[in-house]
């Protein structure tokens, strides 16, 4: 097993923060790899975070795998969620939320195109928050996220197209050639 196919997929695992199929593993990785070799670079990768004791762990079912935090700083890893879901929205949460808001269902492209930066951590956030979910979006065949009734109940709506000047922002012609590269 190459160093370099453990490293990709460990970097894999770290970047997705969800389950990640072995099937996506060999399409996404540079080698050429059947499920077999991820199953088996994986329990490698396991094998090595285990003898390293450390605080990251890498778990496995039988088609999927995730790196998650150690089970022994479980009551480190609820204060920090804690605080992270009861502060204050930041500056950048706000407008990202707001873009979701307007224009969702969006992909994280999209919303980064439109922010002019990375939003892993600010959509994780908000997501932990139970402002925003993630699902897959048949028609464009990607994940997208949009805000939840969870959001819509704390703003006292029922509808997102109550928000002001809901349908020319949606539909800003501007923002449609931007994402489209026609600026």
């Amino acid at each position: 097993m190459s160093t370099s196919l453990k490293s990709q997929i460990e970097s894999l695992l770290f970047i997705a923060g969800k389950p990640l199929a072995a099937k996506d593993i060999v399409r996404l990785v540079e080698e050429k790899i059947s499920v077999k070799d991820a199953h088996a670079a994986v329990d490698e990768l396991i094998k090595d975070y285990q003898d390293k004791n450390g605080g990251v762990r890498i778990i496995k079912s039988a088609s999927e795998a995730q790196m998650v935090t150690g089970g022994d700083n479980a009551a480190v890893i609820q204060n920090f969620i804690k605080a992270e879901t009861t502060a204050e929205l930041t500056k950048p949460s706000i407008e990202a939320l707001t873009i979701i808001a307007y224009r969702g269902p969006i992909t994280k492209w999209e919303l980064e195109r439109i922010r002019g930066i990375n939003c892993s951590l600010i959509l994780r956030n908000l997501m932990l928050r139970g402002l925003v979910e993630e699902r897959a979006d048949s028609q464009k065949k990607e994940t997208c996220y949009t805000v939840t009734l969870d959001f819509l109940r704390y703003l006292g709506m029922a509808d997102v197209r109550q928000l002001p000047d809901y349908e020319s922002l949606r539909n800003n012609e501007n923002i449609e050639k931007f994402l489209r590269g026609e600026q």
